[in-house]
């Protein structure tokens, strides 16, 4: 029996910082997304510690101030890209909100610190999710289109042969016939 599951970024990285770092006996409190504060000092061992034990998950632990603001915008696009609901404004209108910050800032801040554009790691982002669709769902592509709020299917054909090398024909083709042998080779 096949199961498909949906996940909460957020929510699933929150309860895993909080579990670990009760375990490990710190005393902290959440701040906001992927933000916390530890109420003790820390020796630099024991984040090392922290930051292995995190590691496992991959979280990691950033101090430099516009690495941290990069991934406030990095969880901001995920969220966004996941939602269930359609987002009927631009993205840059959603994360200039979500961290209330300018847009231009944003963009600028994380195009110093990545080497790539916002746009681009939007891009990708909903190509990975229109993959997962593809192999997981039984969503066509008309459908898959619609969800990650493309204006039509040939805009995300357009995006995704760009961003992988193949169309999504032929990608789901790839995936037909690995299903294929992986059933001859289970029977």
């Amino acid at each position: 029996m096949k199961v498909y599951l949906k996940f909460d970024y957020a929510q699933l990285t929150k309860k895993i910082v909080q579990e670990k770092l009760s375990e490990l006996g710190y005393k902290f409190n959440i701040i906001g997304f992927g933000e916390f504060n530890f109420l003790e000092k820390i020796p630099s061992e024991k984040v090392a510690e922290i930051t292995a034990v995190f590691k496992e998950y991959g979280i990691e632990i950033v101090e430099n101030q516009k690495s941290v603001l990069v991934q406030k915008i990095k969880d901001a696009i995920v969220e966004m890209v996941n939602s269930d609901k359609p987002l009927n404004i631009k993205s840059s209108v959603y994360i200039a909100d979500k961290l209330n910050l300018s847009y231009a800032y944003l963009s600028n801040v994380f195009s110093e610190v990545t080497y790539t554009s916002i746009e681009n790691f939007i891009i990708i982002q909903k190509i990975e999710l229109a993959k997962q669709l593809m192999i997981n769902t039984p969503l066509n592509l008309t459908e898959i289109s619609i969800q990650l709020n493309y204006s039509s299917v040939a805009h995300l054909s357009t995006q995704f042969k760009h961003t992988t090398g193949m169309t999504p024909s032929a990608f789901q083709r790839i995936i037909s016939k690995r299903r294929e042998l992986s059933n001859k080779n289970n029977n």
